[in-house]
Order: structure tokens, then sequence, then C-alpha cells
């Protein structure tokens, strides 16, 4: 997994819609990825300024650099709200569980045929995917293990949504996740995410194989705990060398949801932010891909 860090340097001018306006030269700010948005820089400094009456606004001479972050992840400005995405890129020919066929992504209209539909200068684009509800970051909830457990439809926002997080550090060469992971933390009412680093093998063959799970006493430990979601960075929360799934069974018995496959755990704090995992409302179904998200508010 690369640990190189970026920065964006920037120029910007900001007019005020009741008159007068600002105007900075030079600025940097920490980026997660390799690029960002014009409207992302423009928001961080009317958040980072606490600006108000913003009208117009700018960006210039940007350029993105490779240099060290100056913040560290939650040592950020009171009120500053950080949306750290969690999430795996499901696109055309992604396998995310091995053996499992691979997402489809393709038009089902496409813009150049919808120009003999639509008024000249016009076009749109609908798509079309075909994929398992295995793709990707997927949320298990208990209709997945059980006939009549709760299915998509049936969950409630609370159960998925804005949820006090704790992340647990698991070593590189562990892989049966124990329930001494989980004893002497204050796990109860939380979502428990397990940030192993096997993500960094996610869409390759070595991703299925020998990977980090949890063992039935850490699922039942977390059950007997109360806790209200458990997630991990692997391909399975169970061990799949062989036919059960106690901790599937364990914790979506308990109506505990499961969120398998995340990414970038290792850029949260071990406490003090919220998670989120919201699939759609599918009646009939017991998974499917979720845009996970932690939110860190300094």
């Amino acid at each position: 997994m690369s640990t190189t860090q970026h920065r964006v340097q920037f120029d910007f001018e900001i007019e005020f819609s009741n008159g007068g306006g600002l105007q900075g030269q030079g600025f940097r700010l920490d980026i997660d990825g390799e690029d960002i948005a014009d409207a992302e820089l423009i928001d961080y400094i009317v958040r980072d300024l606490r600006l108000l009456m913003v009208g117009p606004a700018r960006i210039l001479n940007k350029r993105i650099i490779v240099e060290a972050h100056k913040r560290k992840v939650g040592e950020l400005e009171s009120g500053r709200v950080r949306y750290v995405d969690l999430s795996h890129t499901i696109e055309d020919g992604l396998v995310t569980y091995p053996g499992m066929p691979p997402a489809h992504i393709c038009d089902y209209l496409s813009r150049e045929a919808s120009r003999e539909i639509y008024a000249e200068g016009t076009q749109f684009q609908i798509g079309r995917i075909d994929m398992v509800a295995n793709t990707g970051t997927y949320i298990d909830c208990p209709s997945h293990r059980y006939a009549d457990g709760k299915d998509l439809s049936q969950i409630g926002p609370e159960d998925c949504a804005d949820l006090d997080a704790i992340v647990v550090r698991v070593a590189p060469d562990v892989r049966a996740i124990d329930d001494g992971h989980f004893r002497d933390l204050e796990v109860r009412g939380r979502a428990v995410l397990v940030h192993t680093g096997w993500d960094a093998h996610f869409a390759t063959p070595a991703y299925g194989v020998d990977h980090p799970f949890l063992t039935e006493s850490a699922a039942q430990w977390l059950r007997d705990c109360a806790v209200k979601l458990v997630g991990i960075d692997s391909v399975n929360i169970d061990d799949t060398r062989g036919k059960s799934r106690p901790v599937h069974s364990t914790l979506l018995g308990a109506g505990i949801l499961i969120v398998e496959h995340l990414r970038n755990l290792a850029a949260l704090p071990d406490e003090g932010f919220r998670f989120s995992a919201v699939p759609p409302k599918v009646k009939g179904m017991g998974t499917f891909p979720v845009r996970a998200l932690a939110t860190i508010v300094g």
C-alpha cells in the first residue's frame, strides 16, 4: 500500500455577496489522494476561515506536490468535518470475492444514442450494471444468513449510519483474531472496525488466500458486549477454509450488521469518529455494496 503523501499549493480569490473580497497566495493543504477539485478547495477555505456571505470564488495556479502532511489525522480545527472514504471502487471487470463473477458496467443508453431522443445539444447517459451483491465494500444484514432475518429494506438508518466507532489494530502476522483483541476495550453500542491491512491485496489472487478472520470466540464476545456493527478490511470475517461460518451466524443472529472489504482504516484514529455504511433499501436482499465513510469532527 502506497504511503506517499500529497499536498496542494494554490492561490485563491473570493468575492463576498455583500461587497469586498479576499485573496490568498501560496496556500498549502494536505490531501488524501493525488488530486483535489477546485470546489473542494473553496469549501475548505470557507470552513477553515469561517467565512460568511461568500459569493463567487476562484482557485488559481493550483499544483500538486509530494510532501509530508503537516497535520495528523484528528488534529483538525474546531468544528471542521473531515470524511474518510473506506470503500473500494467498483469498476467494470472487478472481482471482489474469488470465484464469483466480475461486475459488468455498460451503457443502457449511451450519450451518442441519446442524441436521437432529446433536443439538439442535449445528451444523457443511463448506465447499467450487472453484479453479484458481494461486490466492492458491502454490508451483510440478518437475512443474508437467516431466512426470517431483516433484509436491506427492514434495517433502520440507526443500524448503519453515524455510529460511534472504534478501530481495533491487528498485527500483520495474525490470521485468527480471537476475543483477546477486543477485551479491555469500550465496544458496547459501537461500530467495531478491524484493521488488518489485508486491503492491500484487494483484487489480486492473494486476497482470498490465508486471509485474517475473526474466531467464533471473538464473535461471541462482541455479541455479548452488544456491539452495533462489525467491519473488517479482509475478504471475509469468517475463516473460509471450512464450510461453517460461525462469525456470520453469531453476529447476524443477534442482529449485528457486518461490513466486509473495507479499506483505508490506517487513515483513521483509533476512536473519536463516526462510521456510516448505508445500503439501498432493497426488499428481499441481505447483502449489497455500500459507500462506507468515517466522519471526523475536530
